[in-house]
């Protein structure tokens, strides 16, 4: 099955999204493109999700690991990615949902062009409903003052990766994955389709703002090896890339 030099691992991390877990499981199986396998890593969830997890055990398309402590997104990802093989890799957030068309598009973007880094155009829906359009590509120098790839719309190629990991911190891991593949690839490219719908929360809404701030001003001081100037630019774009997102109500 997994011969298919086009076969995608789906990576969703996974924890006590029991409200929405559904409807981003039936978004997946309904997907047009079918080579692909979803890894669903749960991160130590209460029992109304791993209940719900439960009646996928059966699919053969879809694999699930159980973890017995909480270790956040950055782990559950790289946990997954080193329980994979396919040479592409598609994200997912365990309350976004994709079009059915998401992968079948993204795929053939992705080889007809020969690109290691794609993301697409998406929508937000909950508590702020906006259209999001992107640049139509980035390198590692516009991305720092722009973030606006969502995770969910990602898709990369397996041989891009290697000993580049997300952070096992709890927040703006993501952020540093990022960076690093860009880095690396020097551009990623944008399939100018809305093919994802990014879920905006209450909870994601009320998060803390500073603490964002904090966490990326550290990676791009440790890692980007930004200087004050620099970081203090960076995070002033970011600030108002995501007001313009957002309605300036919610930042990062």
């Amino acid at each position: 099955m997994l011969k298919n030099k086009n076969y995608i691992d789906i990576i969703l991390p996974n924890f006590n999204s029991s409200k929405f877990l559904n409807q981003t499981l039936k978004s997946i199986l309904e997907q047009t493109y079918k080579n692909w396998r979803l890894v669903i890593i749960d991160d130590c969830s209460d029992l109304k999700t791993i209940n719900i997890l439960k009646k996928y055990i059966k699919d053969k398309r879809i694999k699930i690991f159980w973890l017995k402590k909480n270790k956040g997104a950055g782990f559950c990802r790289n946990y997954a990615i080193k329980k994979t093989k396919s040479p592409y890799i598609a994200f997912i957030d365990s309350d976004d949902i994709w079009k059915k068309n998401k992968l079948k598009n993204q795929i053939n973007f992705m080889t007809k062009n020969n690109y290691s880094f794609t993301y697409t155009y998406y929508e937000t829906f909950g508590e702020r409903k906006k259209i999001i359009i992107p640049p139509l590509k980035f390198n590692f120098l516009s991305f720092i003052h722009n973030t606006s790839i969502a995770t969910s719309t990602m898709m990369i190629k397996r041989s891009e990766i290697k000993n580049i990991k997300f952070t096992n911190t709890k927040i703006c891991e993501d952020y540093f994955f990022k960076c690093k593949l860009l880095k690396k690839v020097n551009y990623a490219f944008c399939l100018n389709k809305f093919l994802t719908k990014y879920r905006v929360r209450k909870d994601s809404l009320q998060s803390s703002v500073i603490r964002n701030f904090f966490w990326i001003w550290k990676i791009n001081k440790d890692y980007n090896k930004l200087n004050l100037l620099e970081n203090f630019f960076s995070l002033l774009h970011i600030s108002i890339n995501s007001i313009k997102k957002y309605n300036g109500k919610h930042l990062f």
